[in-house]
């Protein structure tokens, strides 16, 4: 356990930040080596696995749950020095963890060749997304756990293990991909099959080692059987601030399903250049998520400490540095949009449509930067509503005029993003206001977030005999 409550926020963000990005730069490379290899196969199987992935979008929400309610609720009891409720959320979430990844694998098995028929334009691709579903579902269903026990140590201020263990099961992943898809060395392919057979086995190695990290060396939380019968308030207290966060990833999905939906009628160069373009700012936006994510322990440590000076200092020192790195990378898009697309495509009009994309949207990475920074503050004071209040409110700002617009004459690409721009800015000053009001509902004081006595001297004694 690292205390966080201590030293210099700037050196604690910028310790956890790496580790944090590579890991989802490791996530981000399986999905595309899974498309490598599957694209051999054709335009079903490439269609198919891209279809289902959508599916997996809608799993990372329920991750997002636990994950965010993890976080918030242990940082506080580490920084309250508050041991014992610590180890009851997570044993809580434990237990929620192990259910959610049981409905994912029955709706797997139920629902995924009735999902493909609602999306799939033929019978090839259904059956390919169908196939990869069901293969694909055990390494969904485990990522629950491994999302607990990743989110306690990152409430507690260890982030490098988990990256570890990802890298390691990309690298697992990658290496199986040729040989399940393909048949490299084997003369026996899977096809789709072998993708998600891959993408489980690595899953499930990265789960074990993960857990044998856990109990070995993480003494500050521990798995406790007896903690895992369904306790509803403190069930309740972590969907409180879970579900508002996970609500997000809906607002996500209706926000990219209007711009494709608006982008129809100018043909697939400009859905393609809009999809590359939309993946290069996806990795630009890494280094602000990531020090976003490590600022919501600092940040939540020192809300259960009652430090109210030092959770404003962090996100002081968070904005600052979200700000300088989303800055650079504006100034590049202006100026040398090709350094960052070089390599997608060679369809020239695909190309013009990214650079124009790209060129436009960078006018609000700025602001994207601080909205990661207040989502992550607000997770770190226990309320995510005001999240999901401001992602909506982009959603719809944006949503509604966009569709109005693309049925007037004269209607032109270039709307669609200026109008993203202006949804994206409008966001971050509600995001801005809304934290600057919970900072003065929440750090007049800082109270400490009541526990009930019976239920910490409960959760404490099956502990006493563990080392501090």
């Amino acid at each position: 356990m690292k205390d966080l409550t201590n030293g210099s926020i700037v050196r604690h963000i910028l310790v956890m930040t790496p580790p944090i990005m590579a890991g989802m730069i490791s996530i981000m490379i399986c999905q595309l080596v899974d498309l490598y290899f599957v694209s051999g196969l054709g335009d079903a199987a490439v269609a198919g696995v891209a279809a289902a992935g959508n599916a997996g979008f809608l799993v990372n929400g329920l991750m997002q749950v636990l994950g965010v309610g993890t976080v918030a609720l242990i940082a506080h009891a580490v920084g309250r020095k508050d041991r014992a409720d610590a180890n009851l959320i997570f044993n809580q979430a434990v237990a929620l963890s192990v259910l959610f990844g049981l409905l994912t694998l029955v709706a797997g098995a139920v629902l995924s060749r009735l999902y493909m028929r609602s999306i799939a334009a033929d019978q090839a691709t259904i059956e390919a997304g169908t196939v990869y579903l069901l293969w694909f579902m055990p390494a969904l269903a485990l990522e629950f756990v491994m999302q607990v026990i990743a989110s306690a140590l990152r409430a507690t201020g260890i982030v490098r293990p988990a990256m570890l263990v990802r890298v390691v099961a990309v690298i697992i992943n990658i290496a199986l991909a040729p040989v399940l898809i393909s048949g490299w060395g084997t003369g026996y392919a899977l096809g789709v099959a072998g993708a998600g057979l891959a993408s489980s086995i690595a899953v499930a190695i990265g789960a074990l080692m993960l857990l044998a990290y856990f109990r070995k060396v993480e003494r500050y939380v521990a798995f406790n059987p007896a903690q895992w019968r369904p306790q509803p308030h403190h069930l309740k207290r972590i969907l409180n601030v879970g579900l508002p966060a996970g609500g997000e990833f809906a607002m996500m999905f209706i926000f990219m399903a209007v711009v494709y939906y608006v982008l129809r009628d100018f043909g697939a160069a400009a859905q393609a250049g809009f999809g590359i373009g939309q993946r290069v700012l996806g990795l630009i936006n890494m280094p602000a998520l990531a020090v976003g994510l490590a600022a919501g322990p600092i940040a939540g440590q020192n809300v259960g400490a009652a430090n109210a000076a030092r959770v404003r200092e962090t996100f002081v020192k968070a904005a600052l540095i979200v700000t300088i790195v989303m800055t650079g990378f504006m100034i590049l898009a202006q100026l040398k949009p090709e350094l960052l697309l070089a390599g997608f495509s060679n369809d020239p009009e695909t190309m013009d449509i990214a650079y124009l994309f790209l060129r436009i949207i960078s006018l609000n990475m700025v602001a994207q930067g601080l909205i990661f920074t207040c989502s992550s503050m607000f997770q770190a004071l226990g309320n995510t509503r005001p999240v999901l209040l401001s992602s909506a409110t982009r959603v719809f700002t944006y949503s509604l005029p966009a569709i109005w617009l693309s049925t007037r004459p004269g209607f032109r690409m270039e709307y669609v993003w200026y109008l993203s721009v202006a949804a994206t800015m409008l966001q971050a000053g509600l995001s801005l206001w809304l934290l600057h009001r919970e900072f003065g509902k929440r750090l007049t004081s800082a109270p400490k977030e009541a526990v009930p006595e019976q239920e910490s001297a409960e959760a404490v004694a099956p502990l006493a005999r563990e080392p501090a």
